[in-house]
């Protein structure tokens, strides 16, 4: 079935999509395991991580800046509010390399972006810090492939039919292609558009689901190239 009725719009989520990024993290995170060593085993320090990035989430929201936060919310509790300024420091230098990170494209990721444009609306959906993903955005040398794009405070149900409001699309005319079933999937296919997974080889744990997707507009691929025979149908 031939998917681009008119108008179509494409969206891309950024992170572990259309560049690198998960392994960035996980590098980042491996040195804070480092730091605090002398306090807990790595797998309960990410943990530790982890939980305080899930419950501050609602006031911090996604990206680099709150992973930071986060991590200094562990040191504090590793240590029982012990950590030295210098300490301090250490994690804040950590952040601060995490947002100097080259910007790596994926595998075939421009060719795929050169055959759809024209023939889709092709729009950037992420989450993150604003200013750090339009910094990516820019380094990466893809921004002008995109007719718009939106960094978004989360990606549930309400975020997409507010972006797709301001897109003045309809969910069925919608196609969203990720890496993330819980955020670029799911949501979007409750709401009625089409959602694309495209495997990458690490997955934050909060992204994870452990169920599988049944659903006639789910499409899954091992690559993004694997899309252009269904879209340039």
């Amino acid at each position: 079935m031939k998917i681009n009725t008119n108008p179509k719009i494409i969206a891309f989520d950024a992170d572990d999509t259309l560049w690198h990024n998960e392994p960035y993290f996980d590098e980042a995170q491996a040195k804070f395991c480092e730091l605090f060593a002398d306090y807990a085993s790595k797998q309960e320090i990410l943990q530790l991580i982890l939980s305080h990035q899930v419950k501050n989430l609602p006031l911090y929201g996604f990206g680099i800046k709150a992973f930071t936060l986060s991590m200094i919310d562990s040191a504090l509790e590793l240590t029982n509010d012990q950590i030295s300024g210098q300490g301090i420091k250490k994690i804040i230098d950590i952040g601060r390399d995490l947002l100097q990170k080259p910007v790596e494209l994926l595998p075939e990721v421009e060719d795929v972006l050169q055959q759809l444009k024209g023939k889709y609306k092709l729009v950037v959906a992420t989450k993150g810090d604003l200013k750090d993903q339009h910094r990516k955005l820019h380094d990466s040398g893809i921004g002008h492939y995109f007719h718009h794009i939106e960094v978004m405070s989360d990606k549930k149900e309400l975020d997409y039919e507010k972006m797709l409001g301001r897109l003045d699309t309809k969910p069925e005319d919608f196609i969203m292609i990720g890496n993330s079933l819980k955020s670029d999937v799911l949501p979007v296919l409750n709401i009625g558009g089409h959602g694309y997974h495209i495997a990458y080889h690490t997955t934050w744990e909060y992204e994870k689901i452990d169920f599988e997707i049944q659903h006639d507009n789910f499409k899954s691929f091992e690559k993004i190239s694997d899309v252009l025979p269904i879209l340039l149908k």
